[in-house]
């Protein structure tokens, strides 16, 4: 490895483009040191579902070979990054983390990876997932691990895009929200996480657990890398009818926020929540106001835990009306996890779905107004730090004390579908990351990109990398 490839790895993809553009670095070189690096690490923290290094030096190659001469296709131009394995990929196995589909490679790429095909971008592989990305893994399959320590919670179902992003192993990952699985993998790994407004980027080709509360979106290393990402995969894709028709966001420059109205609710940023992880998202609430914003009281639904029970009557419904095809027909295929949740959302009926949709509805309403007069909230990333696991706790079966309560930050959201970005904020005593998190109105994730930049021009946190994995 030659010097200046030392920690590259961990530079944002601003500055590799600018290397790239400059031929100062190859997309060759660099991407034959992530899988270097993937192939030196990977087994230890299993991010990984699938590497591609023919597919990844073929691209790399390619987008070597038009720099300076042909048209310039962005940011992303040559930059390595990974997918989450949900994703259909053209001649690449795509199993969504169960056993069901291991023997599936997809005949066409979903709409977000041609998108990032046609923004130069050089796919290492596919990242593991909980299965059918909900909140257990199949035995027979890998779990990733957080590599900010051995045994933590790695973030649910985007885990294995929240652990390559933070280990450096790709520049930049896709995952994918249902309940809170782009933010919680962000705020266990310790990554910027956007998860965009809900129809703002297709989701053809992409497997469904709950089609109406599905997003997908990028993890990064700054809210930059982020916005990054999004701009080249959203906008309208007639293959997917529900995808929105708006203009595609435009991210500016700007540092200042200046004029900005911020909303924070004392009682629901520390309400059951660790002293220590309130402190720290309390001290961001400061900061913003340092910053030039205006931050001011604001008061989320007092219904909220009443709210939260109506998530997994819809989620898993549509869950099972998503994999109507292989359940229950291959019930034994699946791990006791994901069985167990296809077995619950079975079993209810159109009247449990429809009153779960009014309390939905409700909490969409009381949101609404919280944000009028505000231009984003600040609000935790989660409930509390990565905790610890074991192989049972992540197989399954559903534990029986699972707890809505702990998605509060993050269903609202995607109940509403509105847009959140998520920062890491600090390090507990434990050197776990702390994450806080900013909710904006719909299409509003210029607004919210623009508040993560300038809130990393005035910080660091986004700079902290895992100890054990230099």
């Amino acid at each position: 490895m030659t010097p200046h490839m030392d920690a590259l790895h961990y530079l944002p993809i601003s500055e590799i483009a600018t290397r790239l553009r400059s031929r100062e670095l190859s997309s060759v070189e660099l991407t034959r040191h992530m899988l270097e690096r993937i192939d030196s690490l990977d087994g230890d923290l299993r991010a990984y579902a699938t590497v591609t290094p023919e597919l990844a030096l073929a691209q790399a190659e390619a987008a070597d070979s038009t720099v300076g001469s042909g048209p310039a296709r962005g940011p992303l131009h040559g930059v390595p990054i990974a997918i989450k394995d949900l994703c259909a990929t053209k001649g690449i196995p795509t199993m969504g983390g169960s056993g069901v589909f291991a023997d599936n490679v997809p005949s066409i790429d979903a709409t977000v990876v041609q998108r990032l095909r046609d923004a130069g971008a050089v796919l290492l592989g596919k990242l593991n997932l909980t299965e059918g990305a909900m909140g257990g893994y199949h035995p027979d399959l890998a779990y990733p691990e957080n590599p900010w320590g051995a045994g933590r919670f790695p973030g649910a179902s985007s885990s294995g895009s929240g652990t390559a992003t933070a280990a450096g192993l790709a520049f930049a990952t896709l995952g994918s929200d249902t309940g809170g699985s782009i933010r919680y993998p962000a705020a266990a790994c310790g990554t910027v996480g956007l998860k965009p407004t809900w129809g703002r980027v297709s989701r053809h080709g992409v497997m469904d657990l709950a089609a109406s509360l599905d997003h997908v979106g990028p993890l990064a290393r700054t809210a930059e890398d982020a916005g990054t990402m999004l701009a080249a995969i959203a906008g309208h894709d007639p293959a997917d009818p529900t995808s929105l028709r708006a203009p595609l966001p435009r991210f500016d420059d700007a540092l200042s926020i200046e004029g900005m109205t911020l909303g924070f609710d004392a009682r629901y940023a520390s309400e059951d929540m660790p002293d220590d992880y309130a402190a720290a998202v309390r001290a961001q609430a400061d900061l913003f106001d340092d910053l030039g914003a205006t931050v001011v009281p604001v008061t989320m639904p007092t219904h909220l835990r009443e709210y939260l029970t109506a998530w997994p009557v819809l989620c898993s419904a549509e869950a099972a009306a998503a994999h109507r095809s292989t359940y229950p027909a291959r019930a034994k295929d699946y791990g006791p996890w994901f069985r167990g949740w296809l077995e619950m959302g079975a079993g209810h009926s159109a009247a449990d779905y429809a009153a779960a949709n009014e309390l939905r509805l409700a909490c969409n309403g009381e949101v609404a107004g919280t944000l009028e007069g505000v231009d984003a909230l600040i609000l935790p990333g989660a409930a509390r730090t990565a905790h610890r696991v074991t192989p049972e706790s992540m197989w399954g079966p559903i534990p029986d004390d699972r707890d809505s309560w702990h998605s509060r930050f993050t269903v609202p959201f995607d109940y509403n579908g509105y847009p959140t970005l998520s920062l890491p904020c600090g390090l507990d005593g434990k050197g776990l990351p702390y994450s806080v998190q900013l909710a904006s109105h719909p299409l509003r994730e210029a607004t919210l990109v623009r508040l993560g930049r300038a809130f990393q021009a005035a910080t660091s946190f986004h700079l902290a990398t895992p100890p054990d994995w230099p």
